[in-house]
């Protein structure tokens, strides 16, 4: 097939055959030319350089390049014939045992000492030494027995550096690299969508050269240039869908909201029973000014928990109130939109209580629409809502089913925002008759390249000042395995806060045997691949507590699967301190306020992702009284998950544990590759090493949307922003 016939758009099968382009397409989702140019290499091996055999896990589907040290062949007790194991490692000192059975001689002879080759399969273990049972394997050439290194069925490893590509078992990485070999011989070269100054003022190589040498490196030198060309590309893609979405923001007409002297927030201002932090102050001048434009607002306010971020977004409904309109608040879970219910109610007293007894002179109400509401508190609910008279309306999705209509909806609230759809946030914005303002907020700090890259359309706020009055957290790891003594004490620990007159929380990584079943999203999944026990559940753990350590203590269960009026009364008792201690799931990981409740016990700690931690955590200590947080956990000292737990009891400064999770987690998932649900062709950029790349990126996209917002004059950059940046995913980007 000539190269004119052939471009990134051909299909797979026309180019390396019908059975091998099936199993790229159903193993790896490769479909064209296209998809597998851009299936990068996951890392480079070097003949002579050893990989760290050491560093593989059991279970793990892994390709290593390495030498052949020796070889063995053994009867095999529980069946005739022969076992053939083969020892292959490196000058680390690291090694593996192929294991073939079967009678198989030549292997034995193919497989000699000395010989280089790349072995791919599952380790496992036995007697304690990994091994790969029957491994796929391509030999390189030897020039030291004088074998032709580029013979045929190894020509993809003709260079010194040599390709490593996410693989599958059907699909090992030498046949992709002959398959790439195949389409970069065939297939003409994509345009290049950068604009030539770019190109020249960025020292960056042109796509077809970067593309060639990220495949085929003839130096790391070069590997490194088209490296840095094609992460480049990923960077300025987002980087333009973002500024660009900005752009047609502020371009978009909204009803101005600006404050009025005399009004609700004044009189909220006055009855606080506390002083503003600096901070709090200084982000709710910048939302006001936000909301007096004629422009819709588009804010992100992240805080450290505790950091008072609620506070802000009510002075902000109330400033939209006393300038006529209506303000929502979106929670992801009836505790915590009950909770600010009651939270808000406590704060702004008569001022919440228009047409009652006793009500200020400027109020409002404060409405909570639920899924759980009767037919005829839902019916008053709504009609509060649409006449207007319920200035602030709070609520979980149920605000976005049809027939929540409101009079004149100015502001959209939406807290822990990583927790809804953007099909959710659009759904809540068209009940406006204009473009509301929206904030969007988070406890999660957020380290810089993400804010730039993730949340590059909006404002961004910074809370991290805590208010007066927050207690010190004591955090510490239990390891349960390797000291059972330790785990016991921590319950005695417990038993010690409730004897003082404290209350606890146990927090368990699942609800009950059939929780995976339900659906639940308001704790990890319960699905573990790796061998090890079950995680944890709140409705096995707590009669186990209740029997045991915690005998004779007063102990609530909650977690997402209970009736939401249960779950309200439960939250009311441990609130009232009708409850000693707490045992739920992470349902009480954002937004949950018991000043009295001073420690928690995370059970199964390892389970949970840094940034859920310390969440977690930041439900105690919020009164007078220090916090504790123990997380309990099997992990083993030296192993990933107890330096992450260690990481997290080590400090309870959330933007440093952010930048830890950052390191930990994939790129992919920062970016929202699992929430847009389409495969990205973002591979390469990463928001930890590449901060100074994206920044120039930005600064690029910032003057080219400027000078052409609708790319008409760069037509193959629009084409090229829309492939990397697909419809979803700049849905996904735009963040409310």
């Amino acid at each position: 097939m000539t190269s004119e016939s052939s471009n990134v758009d051909t299909p797979l099968k026309k180019l390396v055959g019908e059975k091998t382009a099936k199993a790229l397409a159903s193993h790896l989702d490769l479909h064209t030319a296209g998809d597998l140019i851009y299936h990068f290499p996951r890392r480079y091996d070097e003949r002579g350089e050893h990989t760290d055999i050491r560093a593989l896990d059991v279970g793990e589907q892994v390709t290593v390049l390495a030498q052949v040290q020796r070889t063995a062949v053994r009867p095999m007790r529980q069946r005739r014939g022969n076992l053939l194991e083969v020892t292959v490692g490196d000058d680390s000192g690291g090694t593996l045992t192929l294991t073939f059975f079967g009678n198989q001689a030549w292997r034995e002879r193919e497989l000699r000492p000395g010989r280089w080759g790349l072995f791919a399969g599952k380790v496992t273990e036995f007697r304690g030494r990994r091994q790969l049972n029957g491994p796929e394997y391509v030999l390189l050439g030897d020039q030291t027995d004088g074998e032709a290194a580029a013979s045929e069925q190894i020509e993809e490893f003709a260079g010194a550096l040599i390709p490593v590509y996410p693989a599958a078992a059907a699909v090992p990485t030498w046949v992709i690299a002959r398959c790439v070999r195949v389409v970069l011989d065939t297939v003409e070269s994509p345009e290049d969508p950068l604009p030539a100054t770019m190109r020249a003022n960025r020292k960056l190589v042109g796509l077809g050269t970067a593309l060639r040498e990220i495949h085929r490196p003839s130096s790391r030198e070069e590997l490194y240039r088209a490296r840095r060309r094609l992460k480049w590309d990923e960077a300025f893609a987002v980087q333009v869908t973002l500024v660009r979405r900005k752009h047609q923001a502020a371009a978009a007409p909204a009803r101005p909201r600006p404050s009025r002297a005399g009004g609700l927030l004044d009189a909220f201002d006055a009855r606080l029973p506390y002083e503003l932090t600096s901070g709090q102050r200084d982000v709710g001048t910048e939302i006001a000014a936000d909301l007096a434009t004629g422009h819709p607002m588009h804010r992100l306010l992240q805080g450290e928990v505790g950091s008072g971020k609620t506070v802000v977004a009510l002075r902000a409904m109330l400033q939209v109130v006393d300038a006529g309109g209506q303000a929502t608040l979106l929670a992801p879970t009836e505790v915590l939109a009950a909770q600010h219910h009651r939270g808000m109610l406590d704060l702004l007293g008569p001022l919440a209580q228009a047409g009652e007894l006793g009500a200020a002179e400027h109020a409002t109400r404060v409405e909570l629409v639920t899924g759980s509401l009767g037919a005829a508190a839902r019916r008053r609910a709504l009609a509060e809502v649409a006449s207007g008279a319920a200035g602030i309306v709070l609520g979980t999705h149920a605000l976005l089913y049809e027939g929540v209509d409101f009079a004149d909806l100015g502001l959209v609230v939406v807290d822990e925002q990583h927790r809804f759809g953007v099909e959710q946030r659009d759904a809540l914005r068209a009940k406006a008759d204009q473009p509301p303002h929206v904030l969007v907020m988070t406890a999660t700090p957020i380290p810089r390249t993400v804010a730039m890259t993730v949340y590059g359309d909006l404002e961004i706020s910074t809370l991290s000042q805590l208010p007066r009055g927050r207690s010190p957290i004591a955090s510490h790891v239990v390891p349960a395995a390797e000291k059972p003594a330790f785990l016991d004490r921590a319950w005695r620990r417990l038993r010690e806060e409730v004897g003082a007159g404290h209350q606890a929380y146990v927090v368990c990584p699942r609800i009950g045997d059939s929780d995976a079943k339900s659906g639940s999203d308001e704790e990890p999944s319960a699905v573990d691949d790796t061998g090890r026990r079950p995680p944890l559940a709140v409705t096995e753990v707590a009669p186990l507590l209740a029997e045991g350590p915690l005998h004779g203590l007063r102990i609530g269960v909650l977690h997402g699967r209970l009736p939401a009026d249960e779950k309200d009364a439960v939250m009311r008792s441990f609130a009232a301190g009708d409850l000693d201690v707490l045992v739920a799931t992470t349902v009480v990981e954002v937004g949950v306020d018991v000043p009295n409740a001073t420690m928690m016990v995370v059970l199964d700690a390892d389970r949970f992702g840094v940034s859920q931690l310390h969440q977690l955590r930041g439900r105690v200590g919020r009164g007078s009284a220090p916090g504790l947080c123990l997380l309990v956990s099997e992990a083993t000292e030296g192993t990933a998950a107890r330096e992450r737990l260690d990481a997290v009891a080590s400090t309870t400064d959330g933007f440093k544990l952010a930048e830890l999770d950052l390191e930990q987690r994939r790129e992919g998932d920062v970016l929202g590759e699992a929430q847009s649900g389409r495969r990205s062709h973002l591979r390469l950029l990463s928001l930890l090493r590449d901060a100074d790349l994206i920044r120039d990126a930005r600064a690029e996209a910032i003057a080219l949307v400027e000078e052409d917002p609708e790319l008409a004059r760069h037509p193959a950059l629009a084409t090229s922003v829309a492939a990397l940046v697909d419809a979803d995913r700049a849905e996904y980007l735009e963040k409310g």
